[in-house]
């Protein structure tokens, strides 16, 4: 599963997943940049974790025009999609290949991190959000959204076939979408890394954040916003 973001044919379609899986994705967006904008001054600057594919990078610039980013990402594959899908908005974006210990000190006024916490199993999510909490200045907005659910054997099992119906239904192709299913199944054994949404909570917690509030819920994806 995490190989198909080395891998230049399956980047080369990323675009078209996304809008498939995460149910209202461009409100995702939109709610974030209103989230991030409540603290952030118009010539803030933004740490953007997970920056690949530059899908959130791109509505976050069009929506703040003053603002300035820094993406990290470890997949130099989805770094040079990410320098596509922004185009001449990229003037205002570095895009660094690696994880959180190779972005910038800063301090910065917010950061984003999307689809991506939950390929991190808990400890090295902890350590992560710490390291982005340890990056903001203070009181500064981090919001978090991921795949966050009930993680009982049942109720992981309905969630995870309700995620694959939702892909079917916004035109992924059948099999595919139990594959899928089935390479999350393998993700989950393997690497421990999906967690409740209130585990998921404590965990932004644990990394530093205060006043962790829910403000997206979608199917298997949760999001948080919360202050450094």
């Amino acid at each position: 599963m995490l190989a198909s973001f080395f891998d230049p044919e399956k980047v080369a379609r990323y675009a078209e997943g996304p809008v498939r899986f995460v149910p209202g994705l461009a409100d995702l967006h939109r709610m974030t940049s209103i989230l991030l904008a409540e603290r952030t001054p118009n010539d803030g600057r933004v740490l953007v974790v997970g920056a690949g594919g530059g899908l959130e990078l791109k509505a976050l610039a069009e929506a703040n025009p003053g603002w300035t980013f820094v993406g990290v990402d470890p997949a130099a594959e989805m770094l040079k999609l990410a320098r596509r899908t922004l185009g001449p908005l990229g003037e205002r974006v570095t895009l660094i290949e690696g994880l959180i210990d190779d972005a910038p000190q800063g301090p910065f006024d917010a950061a984003v991190c999307l689809l991506t916490l939950h390929f991190l199993g808990r400890d090295e999510r902890i350590r992560t959000i710490g390291e982005i909490h340890r990056r903001l200045k203070p009181a500064a907005p981090f919001v978090a959204a991921h795949f966050s659910f009930p993680q009982g054997e049942r109720d992981r099992a309905l969630w995870l076939s309700r995620y694959a119906n939702f892909a079917v239904a916004s035109g992924h192709d059948g099999a595919d979408g139990d594959k899928m299913r089935a390479g999350i199944e393998d993700v989950i054994a393997r690497f421990q890394c999906l967690f409740s949404p209130e585990e998921d909570a404590a965990m932004l917690s644990a990394g530093g954040f205060t006043d962790v509030t829910p403000f997206y819920a979608a199917f298997t994806w949760r999001g948080w916003v919360s202050y450094a």
